[in-house]
This record gives C-alpha cells, structure tokens and sequence, in this order.
C-alpha cells in the first residue's frame, strides 16, 4: 500500500518534498501559506486512514514555502479512533517512501509542569509512551529501518537548537518539555496526571509518539511542537476538560504557530 499511495501522490504533482509537517487538532492553518499546491483527501489515497477527529482536515497537501518543497499532513489518525498502530504510522511511511528525511510533528497537549501557560508553545526532548501499543510489532521490513532502533534521540536535538533560535530571533516564548502519550478518547483523571509528573512528564496528549518511532525507525530527522491548549486535569482546580475549548485554544496559538513554522522550516531544509 505504502508504493501504491506514493504512486498516486507522484502522478498529482512534481513536487518531491524531503521535509513535512503534521498538523495536529485545529493548527491547520499552516497549509495554507503554501503555494503551487496539490490537495489530496486521505480517502483517496490507498491504505491511508481517514481523520475522524475534530480539528482534523484529512489532507495531504504538497505545496511550496518560498522556493522549498513541503508535504503537510493536515490531520492524522489515532488510536483511539479504532485504528491500528501501522495505520497511525502509515503516513510517515509514505512521507519517508516519498523522499521527504526530515518532519516536524505538531499537536496539541495538555500541560502537566506548572511552569506552562496555556497558549504557550513546547519543543518535545523525549517521550513515554503510556499507549500500549508500537507501530514495529510484527514483522521487520528491513527496507524500512532495523529490528531494533534505537530510541535515544528520537526527537533530533540539533533541530531542537535551530528551533530555539529561531523562536529566540522571532520573540516567541519556547519551553522544553518530555510528552507522555495515553490512548484517549477520554481525557486523563487528575490522579493519572498526578502520576505522570511523578514520572517525569510535562505534557500530555493522544497523538505523536507513534509516528515519531515510525519516523526514527527510518533514519528521519524529527522535531515535535506541543501547543499547550490547556492545563490537564487538576492542575488548575475546578477546571473541566472540553474538546470545544482545545480547538479555540488551537485558533488562538495559530498565528503564532505559522509565524514560528514559516521561519523555522526553510531553515531545516537547509
């Protein structure tokens, strides 16, 4: 499958992307500073699952930033939405079939260290997948990666520095921070969040970690965005989770987040 939906993508457009980005809920926005675009729905490409999601377009767009050439995902799949781990991984395979090396992953997550502030945005150093699940069980395709890769730096930390001068050179407030992936759909409870900074996490959501060992298993350069949309459970007293107020929170960061993303990738595609 993963041929075939390259094949289709190639027949839409010239472009040959080697850097992407993932566009997690309501921060779609990006996509549209592209030109020269081709506009493909998931449904209509071989084995790529559909977004079901809310705040998710269900897109892949290839386009031009400047004089570079970009894929976006505008949307993904997750596991809560009754897909596999391969499928959830299944657009980075494409991405990586496609020629693209390097991808930037972005999603919104909810803040466990008490130094955040809603709105703000992280760079993600580490992760601890809590999901039960991992996209390389089953049979190694050695074509795609090792048996066993290693995990000790799946989030490149050459391109965490390019993005902290960047964000230093634009005036935009970057943190560093370790994200913890749940399965979902349910958000967490506050003793699960009580838990988690015990462990050492200061985010958490539902989405990124399976892509990014897809992504490392391939030899892909990755960095990951977190837009803290809201502080999670029980870290502000009283508060109620709302999938509602996560995408109002996404449109509010998303000026920001294009600004940030329009002088950050021209400088990772360097």
């Amino acid at each position: 499958m993963i041929a075939q939906a390259k094949a289709l993508i190639e027949s839409r457009t010239p472009l040959r992307p080697s850097i992407a980005v993932v566009l997690g809920s309501g921060l779609g926005a990006f996509a549209d500073e592209l030109t020269d675009r081709a506009d493909i729905p998931y449904s209509e490409l071989p084995g790529w699952p559909c977004s079901t999601a809310v705040g998710h377009a269900g897109r892949l767009i290839l386009g031009k930033l400047a004089a570079i050439d970009v894929a976006v995902m505008a949307g993904r799949a997750h596991l809560y939405e009754g897909y596999s781990p391969q499928q959830v991984a299944f657009g980075v395979r494409v991405l990586r079939a496609l020629g693209v090396r390097s991808i930037i992953f972005t999603n919104a997550a909810g803040g466990i260290n008490l130094a955040y502030e809603q709105g703000g945005l992280v760079l993600i150093t580490d992760h601890i997948n809590l999901q039960g699940a991992n996209p390389l069980v089953g049979p190694n395709d050695d074509s795609l990666g090792p048996r066993f890769p290693d995990m000790s730096d799946v989030y490149t930390r050459e391109y965490r520095e390019i993005a902290r001068q960047v964000a230093a050179e634009i005036c935009i407030p970057i943190g560093l921070g370790v994200y913890a992936a749940m399965l979902g759909p349910s958000y967490e409870t506050p003793a699960e969040i009580r838990f988690l900074r015990s462990i050492g996490a200061d985010l958490v959501g539902m989405s990124t970690v399976l892509e990014a060992i897809a992504a490392a298993h391939s030899g892909m350069k990755t960095l990951a965005i977190s837009c803290v949309t809201n502080m999670a459970a029980g870290v502000i007293p009283e508060a109620r989770l709302v999938h509602e107020e996560v995408l109002e929170a996404g449109a509010a960061i998303r000026d920001t987040l294009v600004r940030f993303l329009k002088a950050l990738v021209p400088r990772l595609a360097e």
